[in-house]
C-alpha cells in the first residue's frame, strides 16, 4: 500500500513537472536514472535498473527491470523497499542474482527471470558489498569489510562514549570516510542451486589491504577464470605512507585448488586493475598505467598468455585510454570504451590483426554496455539527455533506443543548442570548446555568459549529463555556457592530457581566458556580464582567475576548490596525486613552481569581485580549510561573498534536497551579481 501511494504521488509530481518548458532543480532531481544493462548468458535478455529519487524523503530507490534484447516485453523484476544492485546472471541463466538490504543488511538475493520467487540466499554477518558466481556454478565470491586494526574504543574499552580517533600512519581517511580499522576482503563460499553452505573462506585473511581498491572499486576489479578454478583480483598491498604516495596496485590470481596466490604484475609500478579472463581460459587482460604515482596516465590494454606467460601491450600505437573491457564469446575480440574528442565511444580490438575499430560515433557518451546474441545494448547520454538504453548490431550500426524512462518527465522541457567550436590557443593549438545556448536563443539579444572550469584536473568536458553541474539548467536560466577542453583534459591524446602536470596555473589558465575572450567577441555575449564557475581543480581555477582576470569577470563561484597549495598538500589524503601534479612537496629544494607561481592565495590581494564559496565537511580530497581560507580572505577584504557549507557531503553533493538547495543558491548568487 505504501509503494502504491508513493507511485501515485510520483505520477502527480511528474505530471506537474512535465508541464514546464524549462529545466528546474526539482525537475532535474525527478529524472529517473537508468543503469545497466546486464545481459543473460544466452544473450537474449537484459536486466537494467531505474532509480527514482524521493525529494521529500531525501533518498532514492532503484528497482530492476527485464526485457528482451530487442527492447520488447519490458517487465518490472523487483519491488523491494530499498534499492537492488550488483545484478549478476547465474551461469545457467535460470536465476538472476542481485544485492539488497531488504532483510536489514545487504545480502545476495535471487529471482526467476519472470520476476517470481525472490529469495535471500546469504546470511553474512554485517552484510556484503559485492558478489559474483563462479562459471561452474559451484561457488560465489563476495567482498565485505573485515576488522583488522584496533580503534580507540578497542584500546580504551572503559571509555565507550569517547569519540576520538587515534592514528600512527597516513591514509587515516580517504575521500569522505575515516579509516575505522576495517579492510575490504575477498571471500569464497560453496554454492549449489540457490543455496550456500560451509564457512566462507577469506582469501585475504589477516591482510591490512583492500580488494577491490577503495573507495570506488567494485566487482569489476575481480574476475573468475573460465572454469572457476582461479579468481583474479586487484589490490594495492601497501600500508601507511607507502600507500599514500603510490599507485602501485597489482593483479593477483588465487588458485582454489592449491590455495596459493600469484602476483602477475610484479614490477609494474603504476595502476593495474580490472582483470578479465578470456572465455577459452587462455588469456587474462587488464588495464594498466605505466607511470608510478600518476592516476591519470594512459590506461593500456595488457594481455597475458597464461601458458607461455607472454605479456603484450596492445595499446602502444593507440593514443587513447581504455576502460570497461569485455571478451567476445570466441575469445578473439576485446570490446571496451574509450574517450575521443570529448566524447566516449565503444571500440573493439581484434587480436589477430591488432586492429582497433570504433563502433559508435556521435556527440554522446557511452556509459555502459553489454553484448547480446546478435549485437549490443548500451547506455548513452549527452549534455541534453540523461542515460537511456539503445541497441545496435555487432558493428554498432542500426541503433534503436529501447528505453524511455524519462519521456514523460522531459516531454515539455526545452533544451538549448549545444555547439562545438574549435579555438586557437595562445601556443597555436586547437582546443575543442562546447558552447551551450539558452532555449529560444535570440542572436539579436545580449546574454550573460559563464565560463565553466572543469575539475580533475584530468577529466574531460565530455557529453556528460550532470545532476549538479548541468549545462542545460544553466542555459534554462538564461546563461550562455562556455565549456573548454583546456590543457590537461583527456580524449585528445596523452600529450595534451599530460601538459597540465606541474603547470596548473600556466597554459590551462591561458586556455580558459582564450575561450572566454573568443566568445566575448560575439555580439550576443554581454562582455560586461561574464562569470566563472567550477569545482575541484575548476574551483582552484576560479580562485586563481579571481586574482589574475584583469576585470573580465563580474562574479565567481568556486565549489570545493584548492586555495592554498601548501596547506592542501599537507592535508589531502592521496599524496601520490599531489606529488605528481605539484612535482613534489612544498618543502622540496628548490621549491616546485606550483607553490610559488600558481597558488591562488598568492594573488588574493588582487581580488575585487563577488565570490560564492561552496565547501563540504566530508571532502578529504580538498579539505574544508581550503574553502574557509578563501571565504575569510574575501570577507576580510570587504568583498561581497557568501559561504555555502554542507556538513554531510563529500567532494560532491549527492543528497536530493542538498542538491536542490545547491542549485537555488547557485542561481540566486548569479541573479544578484550578474
Amino acid at each position: 500500500m505504501f509503494r502504491l501511494t508513493v507511485t501515485f504521488i510520483l505520477l502527480i509530481s511528474t505530471m506537474a513537472l512535465s508541464a514546464q518548458n524549462t529545466l528546474t532543480p526539482e525537475l532535474l532531481w525527478n529524472i529517473r536514472r537508468v543503469s545497466g544493462p546486464t545481459i543473460s548468458p544466452d544473450g537474449k535478455l537484459a536486466v537494467y535498473g531505474v532509480k527514482v529519487n524521493d525529494i521529500s524523503e531525501n533518498k532514492g530507490n532503484t528497482d530492476l527491470y527485464i526485457m528482451n534484447a530487442d527492447g520488447s516485453a519490458v517487465k518490472q523484476l523487483t519491488n523491494f523497499k530499498g534499492s537492488e544492485f550488483n545484478v549478476v546472471w547465474r551461469p545457467d541463466g535460470k536465476k538472476i542474482g542481485f544485492l539488497s538490504a531488504e532483510s536489514g543488511s545487504v545480502q545476495v538475493w535471487e529471482v526467476n527471470p519472470d520476476g517470481t520467487q525472490p529469495k535471500q540466499i546469504t546470511e553474512i554477518e554485517d552484510g556484503i558489498n559485492g558478489f559474483s558466481y563462479s562459471p561452474n556454478g559451484k561457488k560465489i565470491a563476495f567482498i565485505k569489510e573485515v576488522k583488522i586494526d584496533k580503534t580507540a574504543k578497542d584500546l580504551y574499552p572503559d571509555l565507550p562514549l569517547a569519540t576520538a580517533r587515534i592514528y600512527d600512519e597516513l591514509m587515516m581517511r580517504h575521500w569522505d570516510s575515516w579509516n575505522e580499522g576495517t579492510y575490504s576482503h575477498l571471500f569464497l563460499m560453496d554454492y549449489n542451486d540457490g543455496a550456500v553452505s560451509g564457512t566462507p573462506k577469506d582469501i585475504n585473511e589477516g591482510e591490512r589491504f583492500d580488494t577491490p581498491l577503495k573507495p570506488f572499486g567494485g566487482m569489476e576489479q575481480i574476475a573468475w577464470n573460465h572454469n572457476g578454478s582461479s579468481i583474479a583480483y586487484t589490490s594495492k598491498k601497501l600500508v601507511g605512507k607507502d600507500y599514500a604516495v603510490s599507485t602501485n596496485s597489482d593483479i593477483y590470481v588465487y588458485n582454489l585448488n592449491t590455495g596459493k596466490t600469484e602476483n602477475l604484475t610484479q614490477g609494474m609500478m603504476g595502476y593495474d586493475m580490472e582483470p578479465t579472463f578470456s572465455p577459452d581460459g587462455k588469456s587474462l587482460a587488464w588495464l594498466s598505467m605505466a607511470k608510478p604515482g600518476f592516476e591519470a596516465d594512459k590506461s593500456r590494454i595488457m594481455v597475458l598468455d597464461l601458458a607461455s606467460k607472454r605479456l603484450r601491450n596492445f595499446s602502444e600505437a593507440f593514443d587513447q585510454s581504455a576502460g570497461s573491457m569485455s571478451w567476445s564469446n570466441d575469445s578473439r575480440t576485446l570490446y571496451f570504451t574509450s574517450g575521443i574528442n570529448a566524447t566516449y565511444q565503444l571500440y573493439k580490438l581484434n587480436f589477430e590483426s591488432k586492429k582497433f575499430t570504433q563502433l559508435t560515433n556521435g556527440v554522446h557518451n557511452i556509459v555502459s554496455y553489454g553484448l547480446t546474441a546478435d549485437g549490443m545494448i548500451y547506455g548513452k547520454q549527452s549534455m541534453s539527455a540523461p542515460t537511456e538504453l539503445f541497441k545496435a548490431g555487432a558493428d554498432g550500426k542500426n541503433e534503436v533506443q529501447i528505453t524511455s524512462a524519462n519521456k514523460d518527465v522531459l516531454a515539455n522541457a526545452k533544451m538549448g543548442k549545444v555547439e562545438k567550436r574549435m579555438m586557437l590557443t595562445t601556443d597555436g593549438k586547437e582546443m575543442l570548446t562546447w558552447v551551450i545556448y539558452p532555449p529560444d536563443f535570440d542572436p539579436t539579444k545580449k546574454y550573460p555568459t559563464l565560463l565553466y572550469c572543469q575539475g580533475g584536473p584530468q577529466s574531460a568536458v565530455s557529453q556528460f549529463f550532470s545532476y549538479r553541474w548541468n549545462f542545460q539548467i544553466m542555459a534554462a536560466h538564461g546563461y550562455i555556457i562556455v565549456a573548454p577542453n583546456r590543457r590537461g583534459l583527456p580524449t585528445f591524446g596523452q600529450e595534451w592530457n599530460d601538459e597540465i602536470s606541474g603547470d596548473w596555473g600556466g597554459q590551462a589558465i591561458k586556455d580558459y581566458l582564450t575561450a572566454i575572450d573568443e566568445m566575448a567577441k560575439e555580439p550576443f555575449v554581454d562582455k560586461d556580464r561574464l562569470g566563472a564557475v567550477g569545482a575541484s581543480y575548476g574551483g582552484y581555477s576560479v580562485y586563481l582567475l579571481a586574482g589574475v582576470h584583469e576585470g573580465r569577470f563580474k562574479t565567481f563561484i568556486s565549489h570545493c576548490g584548492l586555495f592554498n597549495l601548501e596547506s592542501w598538500y599537507a592535508s589531502t589524503e592521496e599524496t601520490f596525486f599531489a606529488n605528481h601534479d605539484m612535482e613534489g612537496p612544498f618543502w622540496k629544494t628548490p621549491q616546485p613552481k606550483s607553490y610559488e607561481k600558481f597558488s591562488p592565495h598568492k594573488f588574493v590581494k588582487n581580488w575585487d569581485t563577488p565570490i560564492l564559496v561552496i565547501h563540504n565537511q566530508k571532502d578529504f580530497r580538498v579539505p574544508l580549510g581550503e574553502g574557509l581560507q578563501a571565504y575569510g580572505a574575501a570577507q576580510l577584504q570587504g568583498i561581497k561573498s557568501r559561504f555555502l557549507y554542507f556538513p554531510d557531503e563529500g567532494h560532491w553533493v549527492l543528497k536530493a534536497q542538498n542538491g536542490i538547495l545547491w542549485q537555488r543558491v547557485f542561481f540566486d548568487w548569479l541573479k544578484e551579481t550578474l
